[in-house]
């Protein structure tokens, strides 16, 4: 049975730690056998917890009796910023990372961890509004602010929020095998295992925040005609611009190219595909616009550093 402490503190995000927290509980609830995981609420004191949101969690044990752990989780939080002036939780913190397999924090957490310096040189991610404050306080990181969530050595940080949730789906297929980390996505209705390499924001997420203007339902549009030519000319056509104004008008609203945008498009589309089990490789290219299969895959490999195939096997139904 592996050990995973969650800590707990005043105006932590609770979504922070009950999403994970509900991730290796459904583990214990789903996968037959003995319990794989011993789930324990670290507080920093005996005292109820009120989050930010004003949920109220009781921890089950405190930083001075809280067992040997094989994971610790911090959770993000307005709180963040003000424990990680902790002197006694760093010094626990730098204590326990000798002895604990793997350190995580989930979203602004990294502040708490940042600050004992065991993250310094480690390539690490965050919540994307906040990633340009986190690296101007501690340049030592190596920070990817794009990311879902990355891996170095034993620490492990994620991007916001549920993000947290598909970093413990990745810890619990660490644990007990892809199977077990499906049948727990699939009993939380995660709509998918994402990996880690997958961006914050999808593209349609970072267009809708962006759709403007002349642009104004380009989006939806777009993803309704992915299999087809979608050459700037037409796009412009279909805005009633000029190809040239409409280059221009096109990154200074989504700030990428048009070319780059709509493969973007394509390959995310291919990935909802892939993980859905609708249709061969071949097929799913050409449903996205790929004018061949090879030339999907070069693209689908250089954007995600897997092939087609083995981005279905790893997270597909």
């Amino acid at each position: 049975m592996l050990a995973i402490g969650l800590l707990a503190y005043p105006n932590m995000q609770s979504l922070d730690l009950v999403g994970p927290l509900d991730v290796f509980g459904t583990a214990n609830g789903q996968v037959a056998g003995e319990l794989p995981y011993q789930l324990h609420i670290v507080g920093l004191d005996r005292e109820p917890v009120r989050a930010e949101n004003g949920l109220v969690v009781m921890p089950s044990c405190t930083l001075d009796d809280v067992p040997a752990l094989d994971t610790l989780l911090i959770p993000g939080g307005a709180g963040s910023r003000v424990i990680n002036a902790d002197a006694r939780l760093l010094a626990w913190l730098r204590e326990r990372a000798a002895t604990t397999r793997r350190m995580v924090c989930v979203c602004t957490g990294i502040y708490v961890l940042a600050a004992t310096g065991l993250l310094d040189g480690r390539q690490v991610t965050t919540h994307w509004c906040y990633a340009e404050d986190v690296a101007r306080r501690h340049p030592a990181l190596r920070l990817q602010a794009d990311r879902l969530f990355l891996r170095d050595g034993p620490f492990a940080t994620s991007g916001g929020l549920t993000a947290g949730m598909d970093l413990a789906l990745a810890l619990v297929e660490e644990d007990l095998g892809g199977p077990a980390a499906l049948m727990v996505a699939r009993y939380l209705v995660m709509y998918v295992k994402r990996p880690g390499n997958q961006a914050q924001f999808s593209a349609p997420l970072a267009a809708q925040s962006q759709d403007k203007g002349r642009l104004a339902g380009l989006l939806d549009w777009l993803l309704q005609h992915l299999d087809e030519d979608l050459a700037v000319e037409r796009l412009a056509g279909q805005v009633a611009m000029s190809p040239r104004n409409f280059r221009r008008v096109f990154v200074e609203t989504f700030r990428d190219t048009p070319a780059r945008f709509v493969e973007r498009l394509r390959l995310e589309q291919a990935c909802l595909r892939l993980t859905a089990g609708k249709g061969s490789v071949e097929r799913i290219a050409a449903g996205v616009g790929f004018r061949s299969a090879d030339a999907f895959r070069r693209a689908f490999r250089a954007h995600y550093g897997s092939s087609p195939a083995e981005y279905r096997q790893r997270f597909g139904s």
